[in-house]
Order: structure tokens, then C-alpha cells, then sequence
């Protein structure tokens, strides 16, 4: 299990995190998401060792994990920290990088190892091309084939697919995330992309202004999120009041309505003015204008043309479901 217990930190006299308390079990996939500067990826260097503490500690299982005042080489054997900077050796093959810290006491394992990861992310054709010749996105592949090369016990990760390219995003993703389970490695990956989260991961934790907001399952703080500030993190929402979705409510209170859960009648339902249509490609994002001027985001399949009026709904299931999660305005 990792431990961080009361943890705090600041750069100069601007805190970054206040009174941090995780613990992750072993073989646990844990993400940190929340707006940029909230703190994400401190949080990872303060765990891998590279910053000493102002409060509190950290502990795997037994073990203190402490920073640059007590070690020379920042880090431990049983944890690898892939950051935003790959690291690489520009000027040595893929094959090269990768191999670094493999045994060349072992030839056949070191082959079989390094192949087996080249696979893995997918550069078997680019193994004997030199790094510095590579792209970006090839780059952090390469990077984080080398990290997984060392069979850690814990993996941190921050933003890893940040420069790789959609079409090859996806399938990566999967590949990766199922080689950590299947391998028993535990992984805490900073990221501002909910696609990285959903599918992936057994717990989330929510930061914002030096806290944890917010943390369980990622599907339950998707379907209940208690602010917009959350509910932004994972896709398009509004915070809306329930009187304006049912005029026979009788409170000013807010919910958080996600876009893609608002339904379209062409009769009934909150009055919209389409301001702006925008192509997603399986469906149109439209941003529209209510009576008391209020902008509001929702899904159509078909689209739509500016100034028209359309009206919006959304289920009672959907309502009554945000009712018992939302903090009140």
C-alpha cells in the first residue's frame, strides 16, 4: 500500500496542495485529474521523491519514501516516474533507449524484453532509428517503453499519451493500461483526459484550489457529479436550475445537466435560441441562449441552424438522480 498521509506543499508562498491523504493498494490504478496548475503533477514528483516535503509523509508499504534532502538520486528501485520531459538519449536507437537499464549479463532476456515492448508500443519498424529522428509523439512511446522496461511496482505517469496521435491513441490506451493490470503494477497517472480515466482506472481523485474535492469510481463521479467544476472534467455540462427545466418547481436550486442529456421536442420544454453549431462528427454540440440570457450547451443529431428555436428537455430519472449529489448554489 502507498501511503501519503498529511501531505502539503508550496512553491514560495503560493500553496499547491494542503493536507493530501491517499492510500492506494497494491495492483490499484488511480487517477489524478483536475484543471492545469491544481496540483496533478507536484503530487507525482512529491511522490516519487523529487521534492521534499514542508508536511507530512509518505510511505510504501513499510518503507518511507523521502526526497532530494535525504537521497542523492531521487526515487526507489520499486517506483518509475514518466514526466512531461521524456529523458531520452537522443542520439542512441529506439532499441538503445529502451534497453538502458536491462541486464546485458542475460543477452537472450534483454532481446526478448526489449522486442516484447517495442511491440507493446507499437515501433518495432523504428528499433535501429535514433531517437532524436523520432516524433514527439514516437518520443513518449519510447519513454514510456523504457520505464515499463525496469518492472516497477508502482508506475507514475503524467499526461503519457499527450503527444501521441489520436488514431493511435485509443489502442495504445488499451494496450498499455491491460499490460499494467495484467503485470500487477501499481499506476497513478495525472491527466486532463476523462479517456484516460473512465475505462482505465478503479479510483479517481478530483483536485482543485490545494484539495481533494472530490474521489470514488470514475463512472460514479461521472453519472453524480456534485459541481460543474467536476462534471467539466468528464464532457460538456451545465449547471441549470430546476425551476427553469420544470417551471412547476417551486426552487432555484441547481443541477448539473450534462449536454449530451438534454433532449430536443420541437413543442415543449425550455424555449433555446441556437447560437452556434458545432460538427463532433457523431453528433452536431450546439450552444444556445435561454430566456434569462443563460447559455446552454446540448447534443444534436442533426444540424442546426442559427437563431432557430428549439426546445430542451431532460428526464425526471436525470433530475431526480442529480438532486441527491449536487451542492446546492
Amino acid at each position: 500500500m502507498l501511503r501519503i498521509e498529511n501531505v502539503s506543499f508550496s512553491y514560495g508562498n503560493s500553496p499547491v496542495l494542503e493536507d493530501i491523504n491517499l492510500r492506494i493498494q497494491r495492483r490499484e490504478h488511480i487517477a489524478l485529474i483536475g484543471e492545469s496548475g491544481c496540483g496533478k503533477s507536484t503530487l507525482l514528483k512529491i511522490i516519487y521523491g523529487l521534492m521534499d516535503l514542508e508536511e507530512g509523509r509518505l510511505f510504501w508499504e513499510d518503507e518511507p519514501i523521502l526526497g532530494p534532502a535525504f537521497n542523492l538520486v531521487p526515487g526507489a528501485p520499486f517506483m518509475k516516474y514518466l514526466s512531461q520531459d521524456f529523458d531520452l538519449m537522443p542520439f542512441t536507437t529506439v532499441t538503445e533507449n529502451i534497453s538502458q537499464y536491462l541486464s546485458v549479463f542475460y543477452p537472450k532476456e534483454l532481446k526478448e524484453r526489449t522486442q516484447e515492448l517495442l511491440e507493446l508500443i507499437e515501433l518495432t519498424e523504428f528499433a535501429d532509428k535514433k531517437v532524436k529522428t523520432l516524433s514527439g509523439g514516437q518520443q513518449q512511446r519510447v519513454a514510456l517503453a523504457r520505464v515499463l522496461a525496469q518492472k516497477p511496482e508502482i508506475l507514475l505517469l503524467d499526461e503519457p499519451f499527450g503527444h501521441i496521435d489520436n488514431f493511435l491513441k485509443n489502442n495504445l490506451r488499451r494496450k498499455i493500461f491491460k499490460y499494467l493490470k495484467d503485470n500487477g503494477i501499481t499506476c497513478i497517472v495525472a491527466t486532463h483526459d476523462f479517456n484516460d480515466v473512465l475505462p482505465f482506472t478503479d479510483r479517481v481523485f478530483v483536485l482543485r484550489n490545494t484539495n481533494i474535492i472530490a474521489k470514488g469510481r470514475p463512472i460514479e463521479l461521472y453519472k453524480n457529479p456534485r459541481d460543474l467544476y467536476i462534471a467539466s472534467l468528464f464532457g460538456e455540462a451545465n449547471s441549470i436550475a430546476i425551476d427553469i427545466l420544470k417551471s412547476y418547481a417551486n426552487t432555484k436550486r441547481k443541477i448539473i445537466v450534462y449536454a449530451h442529456e438534454f433532449r430536443i421536442s420541437e413543442a415543449s420544454g425550455i424555449e433555446t435560441e441556437v447560437e452556434r453549431c458545432y460538427p463532433m462528427g457523431s453528433h452536431f454540440l450546439i450552444e444556445g441562449k435561454i430566456e434569462n440570457n443563460e447559455t446552454l450547451f446540448f447534443h444534436s443529431k442533426t444540424e442546426l441552424s442559427m437563431h432557430k428555436k428549439v426546445f430542451l428537455n431532460v428526464s425526471l430519472e436525470t433530475i431526480n438522480q442529480r438532486l441527491q449529489t449536487t451542492l446546492d448554489p
